[in-house]
C-alpha cells in the first residue's frame, strides 16, 4: 500500500468519488449559465490555481464539461511560478465548443500559444503527467523560485546519508544547479560510517561542494554540562538524542549567518505529521522542501531521480530509516511501517475518515489510535516549521491548521 495523492475522479469533502465536478455549490448562481444565456460567445477563465497532485485532471474536466453543456469555447490561462509555500502549474488549456481539446499547454513553464477559435482544427491530445512526475516538476520550481525570488546566492543542505536529505539535495541541484548547493555531513557519536560514506557518495555523483563538521566534542560537552540534571540511566533518551539534533541544526545556521546560504529542512510528512521531528533541531530552515510529501513518495521520487540520472547510492535507497540518535535506531523502532503509517495519515488528514471510519477498513484498531493522537498532539511543532512547498489538497499551514490549546479529540465517533 502507499499514499494516494490523486484521484481520476473529482474526491468529495470525504475523498469518495463523486459525479459531480464540486460536492456542491458554494454560491447560489451559475456565472457560465447566466453568460451563455445572455449570448456570450466564448469563456475565459484568467486563474491563479495553485498545483496539487491530482488537480490537473480536476481542472481538465471542469473546462470541458463546461464547454460541452453551453456549446461555448473556453480559455483558461493560469499562472506559472512559486510563491512561498504556492507552486503555480500554468497547464493553460482551451477548448472547442463540443469540449475538445485544441490547445494544452506546458506544465509548470511558461509557454504562449495562438489558437484559432473559428477554425480549431483537430482536437490535441491530452494526457494528464504522472503523480510522481508532476511532484517532482512541482517541488523544482517551487524550490527555484523561492530562492531567486528570496535573494540567496546559495543553499545548504544537511546530509544524513538518508533518503529524505538525499532528495531534497538532489532537487535542490536541479532547480538551481551543483555550484549554488553546499552539502553538509555531521557526524555524531552515533553516525554509521556508511552514513557519511554514503552522503559523500552522494555530493561526488551531484558534484556539489562537501563539508564535514564532526560534533561529537560538542555532544560530550554538552553532556558534561548537563551531568547534574540528566537521568543517566535512562541512557541516551529523548533530551540526549534531540541534543544531537539541535547541535546540527545549529551548525547548519551558523554557515547561514556566516555566508547567506539558504538553509533547506529535509524533513517530510510523514514525520512531520506524527512529531518525529525535533524542534530548533531538523525542523530549524527556511524552506522545508518536502514536508508535504509523504515517506512513501520520498522513495518514489528517489526512484524517478535516479531513473533519469543514478545519483543516489544503492545504500541510501535500501538502507532501512534510521536518525541514528542512538545504538542501532530504526525508525520503526517508534512508528508504524511507513506503508501503513501513510495511509492512515491519508485517510485521518487529507480524506477527513475518523478513526472509527479508518479502523473499518481493517487496520489495527490501537495503531490508528496512535496514529491520530500523535497527529493531534503536534501541532504545536508544526506551527514553528518553516514554509514548507504545498504538492497535497491538505499541507500543513496553509491547507490544514487545527487547535493547539485545546481538548480536541476529532470524528472519535
Amino acid at each position: 500500500m502507499g499514499y494516494g495523492l490523486s484521484s481520476p475522479d473529482i474526491p468529495g469533502a470525504n475523498g469518495r468519488k463523486n459525479p459531480q465536478l464540486w460536492p456542491r455549490r458554494f454560491y447560489p448562481s451559475d456565472p457560465q449559465a447566466t453568460l451563455a444565456r445572455i449570448g456570450a460567445d466564448l469563456f475565459v477563465n484568467i486563474s491563479a490555481s495553485p498545483f496539487h497532485a491530482g488537480k490537473e485532471h480536476v481542472r481538465f474536466n471542469i473546462y470541458q464539461n463546461h464547454a460541452r453543456k453551453h456549446a461555448i469555447p473556453i480559455v483558461s490561462v493560469n499562472q506559472v511560478g512559486g510563491n512561498d509555500e504556492l507552486v503555480f502549474d500554468g497547464r493553460s488549456m482551451c477548448f472547442d465548443c463540443r469540449g475538445e481539446p485544441i490547445a494544452v499547454l506546458p506544465a509548470f513553464e511558461e509557454a504562449v500559444v495562438t489558437v484559432d477559435i473559428d477554425h480549431p482544427g483537430e482536437p490535441t491530445s491530452y494526457r494528464p503527467l504522472d503523480e510522481v512526475e508532476s511532484i517532482h516538476r512541482a517541488l523544482v520550481l517551487g524550490l527555484r523560485d523561492y530562492v531567486s525570488k528570496c535573494g540567496f546566492s546559495k543553499v545548504v543542505v544537511s546530509l544524513s546519508g538518508g533518503i529524505d536529505s538525499a532528495v531534497v539535495c538532489c532537487l535542490a541541484v536541479e532547480a538551481l544547479g551543483p555550484e549554488k548547493v553546499i552539502g553538509a555531513t555531521m557526524p555524531g557519536p552515533y553516525s554509521s560510517t556508511g552514513s557519511v560514506e554514503d552522503s559523500v557518495a552522494l555530493a561526488k555523483n551531484l558534484g556539489i561542494e562537501m563539508l564535514e563538521i564532526p560534533i561529537i566534542n560538542i555532544y560530550d560537552a554538552y553532556v558534561g554540562t548537563l551531568a547534574d540534571i540528566i537521568d543517566h540511566e535512562k541512557g541516551v533518551n529523548v533530551t540526549l538524542k534531540n541534543i544531537q539534533a539541535r547541535i546540527r541544526g545549529n551548525m547548519i545556521m551558523a554557515l547561514s549567518n556566516e555566508y547567506g546560504y539558504l538553509f533547506l529542512s529535509t524533513g517530510n510528512k510523514s514525520e512531520l505529521a506524527g512529531g518525529y521531528c525535533t524542534l530548533y533541531g531538523d525542523m530549524s530552515g527556511g524552506l522545508a522542501v518536502i514536508s508535504d510529501v509523504p515517506k512513501t513518495m520520498v522513495y518514489r521520487l528517489a526512484q524517478e531521480i535516479n531513473r533519469r540520472s543514478p545519483v543516489i547510492p544503492d545504500a541510501i535507497l535500501t538502507k532501512a530509516p534510521s536518525a541514528e540518535l542512538r545504538p542501532d535506531q530504526l525508525d520503526q523502532d517508534s512508528l508504524p511501517p511507513y506503508e501503513i503509517l501513510d495511509v492512515i495519515l491519508n485517510a485521518y488528514i487529507d480524506a477527513g475518515d475518523s478513526p472509527t471510519e479508518i479502523t473499518g477498513r481493517g487496520f489495527d484498531p490501537a495503531t490508528d489510535e496512535w496514529v491520530v493522537r500523535q497527529v493531534d498532539r503536534n501541532e504545536y511543532k508544526r506551527r514553528q516549521s518553516a514554509i514548507g512547498l504545498k504538492v497535497t489538497p491538505k499541507a500543513f499551514g496553509s491547507g490544514r491548521r487545527m487547535p493547539v490549546a485545546a481538548k480536541y479529540h476529532r470524528n472519535r465517533v
